[in-house]
């Protein structure tokens, strides 16, 4: 069996400079790769939510605020007011709504309701109002018991005993939150406590109510 011939020196050269191209048209693709990437990046900025409202308000104590860009509708839940008296969230159409669900065996949401009554008392107007529905079984009595035990009878009472409200917003737990706009849909949630007083939630509200009519 023959032995392949070495290559001579002018395919030795040959073959060295086929290398050097190759390399070089590696590294000449990358930069134009990354060069690029900033002009695709400029051309394809993230998007907020309809309104300017994105996940930058979702800061500090609402860090975990998850904001929905594409602003599902909201089901539109039933309740009742303290007298009992039949609700829907629908009858806050026009109006930006915090939507709160708590209970009074929720330890987190003992901590969280005197909170959402200072926000209640900062930025609620014919505009807006935090809506915190509880959904204890023990009904409105107990309920209402809570509120003032908290220090947070400034909100409105609202009770929906059968928890069905919890598997209509899709809850997975309390308290969960809810903000929603003026059409009904849903701005963005949180699940958990959050201190609903502080700087950022003031900001987020104020972000909602700004939105054009």
């Amino acid at each position: 069996m023959s032995k392949a011939k070495a290559p001579g020196p002018l395919g030795q050269i040959a073959a060295g400079l086929a290398v050097i191209a190759a390399i070089t048209g590696i590294y000449l693709f990358q930069a134009e790769g990354r060069k690029a990437a900033p002009e695709s990046q400029a051309a394809s900025p993230s998007l907020p939510g309809l309104s300017g409202i994105s996940k930058d308000l979702a800061t500090g104590t609402l860090a975990a605020f998850l904001v929905k860009p594409d602003r599902p509708a909201l089901a539109d839940a039933a309740f009742q007011d303290a007298e009992g008296n039949p609700l829907k969230l629908s009858d806050w159409k026009g109006r930006v709504a915090l939507v709160n669900l708590w209970a009074t065996w929720c330890a987190p949401c003992r901590k969280e309701m005197p909170d959402l009554a200072k926000l209640q008392k900062q930025l609620g107007s014919d505009d807006f109002e935090v809506v915190a529905i509880s959904v204890d079984r023990k009904g409105a009595e107990a309920s209402a018991a809570f509120l003032k035990e908290t220090g947070a009878d400034g909100l409105r009472l609202y009770v929906e005993p059968t928890t069905a409200i919890l598997n209509d917003i899709q809850a997975l737990g309390l308290p969960a939150t809810v903000l929603v706009d003026r059409q009904g849909r849903e701005i963005g949630r949180l699940l958990g406590p959050a201190d609903w007083a502080s700087p950022e939630a003031i900001a987020l509200v104020k972000a909602a109510l700004a939105e054009p009519r």
